[in-house]
């Protein structure tokens, strides 16, 4: 059996799929999570049940690629069943999607869930009362404590021997004299002709040619069609309904009859069930409030992150670079080649493990602590926040989204975009996206900090203090660049914006670290080794191959040396970065391999012999203001171009992400060099 879960973002759809087929899907406690198909199996009963997790959507009125998935799902593809998860807590506006899917088919069962949630709030669902109003099975959840799963597969049986029908709408306002003549154009085996001939009247393009495909029409293009459909419209026009209203009062018959049926199965025992959640919202979300209090977990997150790091970072230095002799050992002792050996561990080797202990400790204390505030249901709201300030930049509030999971990854955030809706806001909210420093630009940017602009007693405090405002300058970069990008190559008026706030929830701390290290850290941390493997090779060739006894690497350094020291960095730093385009993480090592001049990738933990080794090669602290800022507005890493390659599908856009951070981070250093040494 085929068997498709639907629902709005933020009922626990992934949790229940997850629940079903075993698989990690990431949950999460904000909308949009889901942004693409997965599928997972079961066997239940001798029966193979194949349970498809589609892109949360609140409306069959799809307005992104995503919902389009979803839509088209319910329309057009071959299931035996669909599930359609709700939120027991919000369950009127939940209906509005149930009964658009029984315009469709009444193969379907409503699961219920957070029903606990509900109970905590005084609020009470009569199930069997809402499965004779519906007239199809509705079983009762609660997905994270995995009660309901049993039910559900012992109903989903039944459903898909169901002969297919349909529930229909009473859509009489919009019946006209003409309207039955569209319904030969219309295939007799789908059920609701009314249903797609109103799309057709409101010009939902995208699903009409989604419908000519599907059944061999040609609705788009027929001039019979389009005539009838003018004379239709011209109707409408008499009776004051524009083709924009159809859509609306589509939505509205669909509200009015969810209402009528929660008014009948649904009971609040407490008038101000939501009063907590209303008091917390009144200081999260307020104008004065909201924006300083994100400020403030912000630097909690990088104190805490910050301050922990250092301890495992330190025991997998040590491991890992006793390993390495170990390893040098083992391999000369079978008698591989000198040369190769020397590659392979000094070179590949050396890079992975530096990357793996700079990155992991960092990631293994974030993401749990990103997580938290995600389960508890914070990230809708910095977005809510922050949408006034992307809306003056012409953009969407949701990529406030994209930039917080930028501070994982940036490859990450640029997936993540798949969440808004407007093609146009998606761009910006990609391009913009390495702006905001990701996991492997962190230890850098702590290191310099801790170097050379605070005291050697002072605390993680002023630290993390210190990395958040490097951290809002490129917020504030994003807003300009939005801004800039809006109004010449990216024109538009930003889009209706609809974010529903999540609940707040107590969030299941050991579900948490286990999600946010396999399916964060561990995620992240692979994707870097695949490209820092072959980043070793090649640095490894550049420190040991020669022309006339100069290193490459040497060579390319001082060719770019008179540019760097032009704009406050030197040519070893500019190689470095160069040759850390697979991995930021590699930076730092790069630099210390140049300045040596060794053919080899050097532990230097100490950052007090770091700094001595930096400063005997001109650093100052503008020296270490202009690499920061560098690391902030450089181009992105080369799995964040490949990542924005597969999303955008053009080259061009990819040229463009890596060329706007690389002159802003350009004009900086030389804005700050200038500054200090007029």
């Amino acid at each position: 059996m085929r068997v498709g879960l639907i629902g709005n973002p933020n009922v626990g759809k992934s949790t229940i799929f997850n629940g079903l087929t075993g698989m990690r899907q990431h949950t999460g406690n904000w909308p949009g999570k889901t942004v693409a198909k997965a599928t997972g199996y079961k066997v239940y009963n001798g029966i193979s049940y194949q349970f498809e997790d589609l892109p949360g959507t609140y409306s069959l009125l799809a307005h992104s690629k995503e919902e389009e998935v979803t839509r088209d799902f319910v329309y057009f593809d071959d299931y035996d069943a669909l599930i359609i998860v709700c939120d027991a807590t919000a369950l009127e506006r939940n209906l509005n999607l149930v009964l658009q899917v029984l315009e469709i088919t009444d193969k379907v069962v409503v699961c219920v869930n957070l029903l606990d949630e509900a109970k905590k709030k005084g609020i009470e669902v009569n199930l069997k009362k809402l499965s004779s109003l519906l007239k199809i099975p509705v079983v009762g959840m609660v997905a994270r404590d995995k009660k309901g799963f049993k039910e559900l597969l012992e109903i989903l049986r039944d459903v898909s021997f169901k002969k297919e029908g349909y529930k229909k709408i009473d859509y009489d306002a919009f019946i006209v004299k003409d309207f039955d003549k569209l319904k030969r154009f219309i295939p007799s085996n789908f059920v609701n002709s009314e249903n797609v001939i109103l799309k057709y009247l409101s010009n939902d393009y995208s699903f009409i040619n989604a419908f000519d495909f599907k059944y061999k029409t040609n609705l788009m293009r027929n001039l019979e069609a389009k005539y009838i459909k003018e004379d239709i419209l011209n109707e409408f026009r008499n009776k004051g309904i524009g083709y924009d209203d159809i859509e609306v009062l589509m939505t509205e018959k669909v509200n009015e009859e969810s209402f009528k049926i929660c008014e009948k199965s649904v009971k609040y025992n407490k008038k101000n069930y939501d009063k907590k959640e209303r008091i917390i919202d009144k200081y999260l979300t307020n104008k004065l409030t909201g924006i300083p209090i994100m400020l403030l977990l912000l630097f909690l997150i990088l104190w805490i992150t910050i301050t922990l790091a250092n301890i495992p970072s330190d025991f997998l230095y040590e491991k890992f670079f006793i390993f390495e002799d170990i390893l040098y050992d083992f391999l000369i002792n079978i008698h591989f080649p000198i040369w190769i050996t020397d590659m392979f561990v000094h070179g590949v080797y050396r890079v992975l493990a530096w990357v793996v202990a700079v990155m992991l400790p960092p990631m293994a204390i974030f993401f749990p602590l990103f997580t938290l505030l995600e389960d508890f249901g914070l990230l809708p709201r910095i977005a809510f926040n922050l949408d006034k300030s992307f809306e003056k930049c012409s953009s969407c509030g949701k990529q406030a989204l994209t930039m917080v999971m930028g501070f994982g990854c940036n490859a990450v955030g640029v997936t993540g975009a798949r969440i808004i809706d407007s093609p146009r806001e998606r761009l910006i909210a990609i391009i913009t996206n390495s702006f905001v420093p990701c996991n492997g630009r962190f230890p850098l940017l702590i290191s310099l900090i801790t170097m050379f602009l605070v005291t050697n007693n002072s605390s993680g405090l002023m630290r993390a203090f210190i990395l958040m405002l490097f951290i809002l300058v490129g917020v504030i970069f994003t807003f300009i660049v939005s801004k800039i990008l809006s109004k010449t190559i990216l024109k538009g008026i930003p889009s209706s914006f609809t974010l529903e706030l999540p609940p707040y929830r107590i969030p299941q701390i050991g579900k948490v670290l286990v999600r946010s290290i396999f399916d964060r850290t561990l995620f992240v941390l692979k994707r870097a080794i695949i490209v820092s493997a072959p980043a070793g090779l090649i640095i490894w060739l550049f420190s040991n191959l020669s022309v006339n006894g100069i290193s490459l690497l040497k060579i390319f350094s001082e060719f770019f040396d008179s540019f760097g020291k032009f704009i406050g960095l030197d040519g070893v730093i500019i190689m470095a970065f160069i040759l850390g385009f697979p991995a930021n993480e590699i930076v730092i090592p790069i630099m210390i391999m140049g300045y040596m001049s060794l053919g080899m990738i050097t532990d230097m933990n100490d950052l007090s012999l770091l700094k001595n080794l930096l400063v005997s090669n001109g650093w100052t602290y503008v020296t270490a203001i202009c690499v920061m800022l560098f690391s902030l507005f450089h181009f992105p890493c080369l799995t964040t171009l490949f990542t924005i390659k597969k999303e955008t599908g053009k080259w061009k856009w990819v040229i463009l992400s890596f060329i706007i951070p690389l002159i802003i981070g350009i004009v900086l250093c030389f804005f700050v060099k200038t500054l200090f040494y007029l």
